[in-house]
């Protein structure tokens, strides 16, 4: 619930949503590929290898050069995890993986309506879901920043190319402190950072 209120104040004061701006709406299919990055956790560490980045998002336009959305995307990817006194995979040959994101999301265009091209910004947030096959599926935090430019066409297909940096934060166990009052136990997060370049084909609908 604590969640879904953040999303509701955030996307209010970054967008000023009034029900009478919406005008259009746009279907996007999204593509892109993504970055690996290196996790580091005690005496562990994971990998998040490369990989491409599909989905799909629903955007409203507001009168102001501002949208909201919400999409989805899906990462197949692998997930090694190397740990012990050797250093060893952990997990070799069964490290295949994906990371979900269900994310709110809003983008504001610097548009002008002579131009065929609009530079835009944006940011959201939202759920990230990571598959492996040894805890199945596990929801957590997640956030996503994007920039880019959208190319408009005389039909009702444009296209945006655009950078994104995209994260997802998971609990992996607690750690435990000798304090004046006792001891205390503390949920220990580790938290995924991947920068990647994709492209997205906008149906737009009035």
């Amino acid at each position: 619930m604590k969640k879904i209120k953040f999303l509701a104040l955030f996307l209010l004061l970054s967008l000023g949503i009034k029900a009478q701006a919406v005008q259009t709406f746009s279907v996007n299919i999204y593509g892109g590929y993504s970055f690996s990055d290196k996790i580091e956790y005690e005496y562990s560490r994971a990998y998040v290898e490369d990989a491409f980045q599909y989905g799909v998002g629903l955007e409203y336009f507001l009168r102001n050069h501002n949208s909201i959305e919400i999409k989805y995307l899906r990462e197949d990817t692998r997930l090694p995890l190397y740990g012990g006194p050797l250093g060893m995979q952990l997990n070799a040959g069964d490290d295949k993986g994906a990371l979900n994101f269900i994310l709110v999301e809003g983008t504001h265009y610097f548009d002008r309506p002579s131009s065929k091209v609009a530079p835009f910004i944006g940011g959201g947030l939202g759920l990230g879901i990571l598959e492996t096959p040894q805890s199945g599926n596990d929801t957590n935090f997640a956030w996503d920043i994007k920039a880019g430019v959208k190319i408009k066409t005389n039909s009702a297909v444009s296209v945006n190319l655009h950078a994104y940096l995209q994260s997802m934060t998971a609990a992996v166990g607690d750690s435990y402190y000798w304090t004046y009052f006792g001891i205390v136990g503390v949920t220990d997060y580790v938290s995924t950072f991947q920068f990647g370049l994709g492209g997205v084909i906008s149906f737009n609908i009035k």
